[in-house]
């Protein structure tokens, strides 16, 4: 008898013998059983999975003597001109080779012939999907109302470029991929049959090669048994396909994990130097750290993995180094590399970019955490301000008044008079006077020449705490002190900054370095100016000799806005850098965006 290979010699020849798709076979055996019979069936999956072995077995069952029955002799001749390809009532037929109309048209004029010998006449065409759209409608009659005596088997790896009109007339059976532990154990049973010693870690980098396909592993073993005869191991797996070692493959994720950009670089290379398959190598590295991720999930179950007790340690020995959202971020890197492979044209470059990218993966911080951050920072500001006991201040100076019009911005430079914020009418003579009695209290040398002078004060003191909070208060000026409330004004084109000082925390602050310099229990308020505000509008009357006293104890409400400073204004002092990186803010926000500072020069 002539060498058959191992994929025929080992086919199976009845339900029982088909390995991991039991939810087709059960249930055409119960089919069977409970005379459920259809017309026609179609039988999808990926390449080797056994859906024409299926097909091949499921017509012997229906024509076997005294069928149909799922249990029928193995030496029945019926069945073994099946299994032969001699049965003259069961045709199999390639859908690649016979995809046109005319061929549909005389399978069409066959079907009324009733069958020869057998109680069906049944038909298998391989790779339906091969068929022409005019060749489809051609059997859309035929296998909607076929004959007693006909039945229909269909297999093809597309399913998606079947018509519909067929896909309905059809009971559909989708075969799975097998499952590397189902696969390892029938190659270990082949190789037992052939007298061949082979290596469990030969068996499953076979089995990892197939991607579920048996066929291909069994292809594989035979090339193998050629190649290295009785005795096969791991190392001849992997030598003549260009896989990678397991330990290979966990070396170079321990490094990724670890950080270590040197021992990721040269265990790539000496991958690349060794002919080992570059591609294959980001599939294994992917599917390595899709269990690892799998592992950290399911705490340990490895009912989820099929994997062998080596992975599993090693697996359990990773599970530590990192957490679920950078085993993610990670994968997502190998993911891109891996749909970006086939168009590159320096695989090992693209490879040594994916790795350190997946490393500095491994230490970024995800969008959502940034966003519990910033939204813990707002609790935190929000808590300072409905309890303004648990924001730290120094001991206040005595409370005094400060009852000057504002004739300076922060910077020194003379500024006209600011615009009111409301209208308020003249004082009457006794309020006057107390103002006056006042304003006399307090001594010439605690109180600053003006208002605007003060501010600079202000300015100049936070900065020495928070140069990031100085920064967007150097932009403002105080518009007006109405007795015990200082409001403080931004420009219509800086309302964003308007939005990122004005908090409790900045007000608190400020309140107290008022203290220090000596103006007494100040409430602080920041206001925007109308956009319709500008130079243009009507400057504000001068004070005359009987509002004159009113003015001294408060602002005379104007008219009109402040302008811009003069073109020839000196520019604020340069930032202390050391001061700003010292900054509490600025070394948070740091930290939490993974972020450094860097001095532009334009």
């Amino acid at each position: 008898m002539s060498y058959q290979v191992i994929a025929r010699k080992y086919r199976p020849q009845r339900f029982a013998d088909v390995v991991g798709q039991e939810h087709v076979t059960q249930t055409l055996s119960n089919a069977i059983r409970q005379n459920r019979i259809a017309h026609a069936y179609l039988f999808v999956g990926p390449r080797g999975t056994g859906k024409t072995t299926i097909a091949r077995i499921f017509a012997k069952c229906l024509n076997c003597t005294g069928g149909p029955q799922v249990d029928f002799p193995d030496r029945d001749p019926r069945c073994q001109e099946i299994s032969d390809g001699r049965s003259l009532d069961v045709l199999e037929i390639d859908g690649a080779s016979n995809r046109g109309i005319d061929e549909i048209r005389a399978l069409r004029d066959t079907v009324k012939f009733a069958p020869s010998s057998s109680k069906f006449k049944i038909y298998i065409i391989d790779e339906v999907h091969m068929l022409t759209k005019e060749a489809f409608n051609a059997l859309l009659k035929t296998l909607e109302e076929p004959p007693a005596h006909v039945k229909f088997m269909f297999a093809t790896t597309e399913p998606d470029k079947v018509l519909s009109t067929i896909l309905s007339r059809c009971q559909r059976f989708d075969l799975r991929r097998i499952p590397v532990p189902l696969m390892v154990k029938h190659l270990a049973y082949i190789a037992g049959e052939e007298k061949v010693q082979i290596e469990e870690a030969a068996l499953h980098a076979i089995a990892r090669g197939s991607d579920g396909c048996l066929r291909d592993a069994e292809s594989t073993l035979d090339q193998l048994i050629s190649f290295c005869g009785n005795r096969i191991v791991e190392t001849d797996v992997l030598s003549m396909f260009g896989q990678v070692a397991r330990q290979q493959i966990n070396a170079l994720a321990q490094a990724v994990l670890d950080g270590n950009v040197a021992a990721a670089l040269s265990g790539l290379n000496e991958l690349a130097q060794s002919g080992k398959d570059l591609s294959r190598l980001v599939s294994d590295l992917l599917n390595h750290f899709r269990n690892l991720l799998l592992f950290q999930v399911s705490q340990g179950d490895l009912s989820l993995l099929e994997i062998s007790e080596t992975d599993a340690a090693c697996l359990k020995a990773q599970a530590g180094t990192a957490a679920l959202d950078a085993l993610t971020r990670i994968l997502e890197v190998l993911t891109d590399c891996e749909s970006r492979l086939r168009d590159t044209a320096s695989k090992k470059t693209l490879i040594e970019v994916t790795l350190l990218k997946a490393i500095q993966a491994r230490t970024a911080v995800s969008l959502d955490a940034v966003l519990r951050q910033l939204n813990q920072l707002r609790s935190e500001s929000a808590t300072a301000s409905a309890d303004p006991s648990a924001i730290p201040v120094k001991p206040a100076a005595p409370a005094n008044r400060i009852a000057r019009p504002v004739v300076a911005n922060p910077a020194g430079n003379p500024m006209p008079p600011l615009p009111a914020l409301s209208s308020v009418h003249d004082s009457p003579p006794s309020a006057t006077a107390a103002m006056l009695r006042e304003t006399a209290a307090v001594p010439a040398k605690e109180v600053p020449d003006d208002l605007g002078t003060l501010w600079s004060k202000v300015v100049a003191a936070v900065g020495r705490t928070s140069p990031f909070v100085r920064s967007y208060l150097a932009q403002a000026h105080p518009r007006s002190l109405d007795k015990s409330l200082l409001t403080i004004a931004f420009a219509a084109d800086q309302a964003d900054q308007l939005d990122l000082v004005d908090n409790a925390k900045n007000r608190a602050v400020i309140q107290t370095t008022l203290k220090e310099l000596g103006a007494g229990d100040l409430q602080v308020k920041f206001v925007k100016l109308a956009p319709e505000t500008g130079p243009r509008a009507t400057p504000a009357p001068a004070p005359t000799a009987a509002s004159a006293p009113t003015q001294k104890a408060r602002l005379k409400p104007a008219a009109a806005p402040a302008p811009e400073p003069k073109a020839g204004a000196p520019a604020p002092p340069p930032l202390n850098l050391d001061e700003f990186k010292n900054d509490p803010l600025i070394k948070q926000a740091l930290e939490i965006f993974k972020g450094q500072i860097v001095n532009v020069k334009t």
